[in-house]
């Protein structure tokens, strides 16, 4: 296949039809007779294929002109201008083959990029047009295949030849800055010419054809401080001495134009914000000459005294300002520090000022950089001094202590009042008032210590080191008269030891052993424990109780160490027999004074296997010290029968009746007045009153015998007093009488020996609660209402139901 074009007239002529149908040719000589015949072909591909052929066979035929098709026409792509808008598609260009005899049995097929979409062609005369607007930016060139084959059968007639079909760019894209906005930072103080950033723009067209594509850069803002390199797009500093303190940022915009920067050409911009970076280029200032300060003499070392601060302009480490004491009164008063976040010097107290020793100081401070930047040394110096004035003000000062803590030790167990030490405190103040001490209460919580007056500390109770062995305590100093201004101390105060603590054995867990155990088997090693403390020199020693030092079961060997180990002596131990037996073991801590306990080591018999392995153990010991016998046991157990059987005789004997205090011959009927002498029983209760209490049948003979008391002497018998008395029913005389013997009794102590009062006396608001007062006394109390109480209260109700009812009727009711 090929792209044939037959024109007579000559190459001039030829080369402008080509360029009009978008054909890149190439004009050689034409040489002999006939027609010119003008041969396309690409020169990567061999597609004249069949055609190119035939052409050389034909010229071969001719003899002397065999190399003819080296010349001719050639061609290897076709060019489309981009962004084409007339109403027509664009021609493209035309193939040919030179089977083609134009009776249009040959049919021309196109395939590739675009192909039928973009680019379509006339199958029978081979123009191949452009359908759409093509743009160069979105694809530079297409790659397509053409071929002809027979219309009727689709048979190839040649084989496929590809061409190239390139965009042809116009000036259709202005440049753009990707990167942009940009930001960039240049010291202050930079010299002329100092780069500060490169911006670069990127221009779509093709910067292969014209200058589309070459960019120019110009700074539209920003002069006279910057500038911008017109090819790279380099921007530097324009003017020297650019001061950050005086500004501190620029925006600069830049612009890019293609064609070369040449007018009509396409443009673009971006920003870019330069900042001015700090150097240290100010030295430190301090906004006084002279400051003033005061402090009060009560502050205490580490207070803050005053501040001052250096300005610097410049930032960062560039601004940084050191300060230090280079002279005056104070150096060794005060001391200088820097606070980290505000960048201040802080003036603290070092040590203490006294009003009434020095009442002013004089200070000088100087601040500098400590970064300094070598360029810029002839503008320092890069520091700067003031002068502080510091006043000292009275105050009333509390007492001070002597010392700033105090340490002493007492005895462990020591008495009450023993002496623990002295605590002595001042008032500095020019009054020089008296001090006086004291103990606060939530130091000493228990009371453990007192303080005297003049400071002296003593123990107020006996201090046990194995409860506490520190007492921490604080002691308060107050001073008298003034502000009541007070001042505190610590006082530690270490108990020491006194081996007051018997020994124990380390672990109260029982020891397991098999019935199989041989003789002389260590079962258990034993140690022990102290609660006072134990010289390096110190260590326990053990040895059995006497009472089983000689027992048949198990011995104790002292391994000098503070530990003991336990033996087995005998074998055939069984469970069943016994199960348990308990060792006394003596512990002696060899201290000073020696302290020893007795505790008791617990022995299992367990059931074990053929390897010794504990299988099960019996949990009902007998609580018996080891090797005790069966008959010491029955002896026990008798023993505690019988105390048994005397403490329920004795209770049995403390629940009989007691004897009455006095005994009479004949029975009195008055013993069967019910007694009331306390509330609640009613008809139920049938105690009777014993009348016997109230007479004595020796009071006749003058004898007046007492079960409390034994008398030492007796008196007469008053006139009058007679057995008759006993029978009568004046209760309240007979009272009386009992009562006045009792209390000119001389040997009858302070107490009366009548158990049972029925009278209560007179004058009584209250009035008497006895039934046995109602026989003399007329009552005008209505007891009718005793009938509807029920049955408990029958009795009373049937002695008191009835007004002019009276004991002398009762008594003679009840003998009938």
């Amino acid at each position: 296949m090929a792209v044939l074009m037959r024109k007579q007239q000559g190459c001039g002529l030829l080369r402008v039809l080509l360029l009009l149908l978008g054909v890149s040719v190439v004009c050689t000589a034409a040489l002999g007779t006939g027609s010119h015949r003008l041969d396309h072909r690409n020169h990567k591909h061999r597609h004249l294929g069949h055609s190119l052929h035939k052409h050389r066979q034909r010229t071969g035929k001719e003899g002397q002109v065999l190399h003819r098709s080296k010349r001719g026409w050639v061609w290897n792509q076709f060019f489309v201008i981009e962004e084409y808008t007339g109403p027509d598609p664009v021609l493209v260009g035309r193939l040919h083959s030179d089977v083609d005899s134009g009776d249009g049995n040959i049919k021309y097929i196109l395939s590739g990029e675009g192909a039928g979409t973009i680019f379509v062609i006339d199958d029978r005369t081979g123009n191949i047009h452009a359908t759409k607007t093509l743009d160069r930016e979105e694809q530079a060139q297409y790659t397509l295949t053409a071929q002809a084959v027979a219309r009727d059968t689709n048979k190839p007639l040649e084989p496929p030849s590809e061409f190239i079909v390139k965009v042809q760019d116009i000036n259709d894209n202005p440049p753009e800055f990707l990167h942009g906005p940009y930001h960039a930072r240049v010291p202050e103080m930079s010299n002329v010419g100092t780069s500060v950033i490169q911006v670069t723009a990127t221009d779509a067209d093709d910067p292969t054809y014209g200058n589309s594509a070459r960019l120019v850069y110009s700074i539209l803002q920003g002069q006279p401080y910057f500038s911008v390199e017109p090819q790279t797009g380099i921007i530097r500093t324009a003017l020297p001495n650019m001061d950050r303190e005086a500004r501190q940022e620029y925006d600069v915009v830049i612009q890019a134009k293609d064609m070369g920067g040449h007018m009509g050409g396409l443009s673009g911009t971006t920003e870019v914000r330069i900042t001015l970076t700090d150097v240290n280029d100010n030295p430190p200032k301090f906004p006084q000459s002279v400051y003033t300060m005061s402090v009060s003499e009560d502050k205490v070392p580490g207070e803050e005294v005053g501040r001052l601060k250096a300005k610097d302009l410049d930032l960062g480490e560039n601004g940084l300002v050191a300060y230090r004491l280079i002279d005056g009164d104070g150096m060794n008063v005060f001391e200088l520090t820097t606070d980290s976040e505000t960048r201040e010097a802080v003036i603290k107290l070092k040590k203490h000022v006294d009003y009434e020793t020095k009442r002013g100081y004089s200070l000088k401070v100087e601040g500098s950089n400590p970064h300094i930047d070598s360029r810029f040394l002839t503008w320092g110096p890069y520091k700067d001094e003031a002068t502080i004035k510091i006043s000292v003000e009275d105050a009333d000062e509390p007492p001070v202590f002597i010392a700033p803590s105090y340490t002493y030790e007492v005895e462990e167990n020591a008495p009450a009042g023993a002496v623990v030490g002295r605590v002595h405190a001042k008032d500095t103040d020019a009054a020089n008032n008296p001090v006086s001490y004291m103990i606060p209460r939530y130091t000493d919580l228990e009371k453990f210590f007192s303080i005297s007056e003049d400071g002296l500390i003593t123990t107020t109770k006996p201090l046990d080191r194995e409860t506490q062995a520190w007492h921490n305590i604080s002691v308060s100093a107050i001073e008298i008269g003034g502000h009541h201004q007070d001042a505190k101390v610590r006082v530690n105060i270490k108990v020491k030891d006194v081996n007051d603590n018997p020994p124990e054995l380390a672990s109260n867990n029982e020891v397991l052993m098999c019935e199989t155990v041989s003789p002389g088997k260590v079962i258990e090693t034993v140690s022990a424990l102290d609660k006072d403390e134990m010289d390096h020199r110190q260590h326990f020693s053990f040895s059995l109780a006497p009472e089983v030092a000689h027992n048949q079961n198990f011995s104790l060997t002292d391994s000098r160490d503070s530990t003991a180990s336990i033996y087995v002596l005998r074998k055939g131990f069984s469970r069943l027999t016994q199960d348990v037996y308990f060792l006394p073991i003596e512990i002696n801590d060899n201290g000073f004074p020696p302290m020893s306990s007795t505790n008791t080591l617990t022995i299992r018999v367990c059931s074990c296997d053929s390897k010794d392995t504990i299988l099960s153990c019996n949990v009902e010991p007998y609580v018996l010290p080891a090797g005790l016998s069966t008959g010491a046991l029955i002896a026990i157990l008798a023993c505690i029968v019988i105390l048994l059987a005397i403490v329920v005789l004795f209770v049995a004997l403390r629940r009989q009746k007691k004897e009455p205090l006095i005994v009479f011959e004949e029975e009195d009927i008055r013993e069967n007045i019910i007694t009331y002498d306390d509330e609640g029983g009613g008809e139920e209760d049938t105690e009777a009153f014993d009348i016997a209490t109230l007479q004595n049948p020796d009071g006749a003979n003058g004898f007046l015998p007492r079960k409390d008391i034994k008398p030492e002497l007796q008196f007469p018998l008053r006139p009058g007093m007679g057995r008759s008395e006993a029978n009568s029913v004046d209760v309240d005389d007979f009272i009386k009488t009992r009562i006045a013997d009792a209390d000119s009794d001389p040997t009858a102590p302070p107490y009366d020996s009548i158990q049972i009062y029925g009278y209560e006396g007179r004058g009584s608001l209250a009035g008497s609660l006895s039934s046995l007062e109602s026989v003399t006394t007329e009552s005008d109390l209505d007891y009718d209402y005793l009938q509807s109480w029920g049955p408990r209260f029958k009795k009373l109700a049937d002695l008191y139901g009835t007004k002019d009812c009276s004991i002398n009727d009762v008594d003679d009711n009840e003998d009938s």
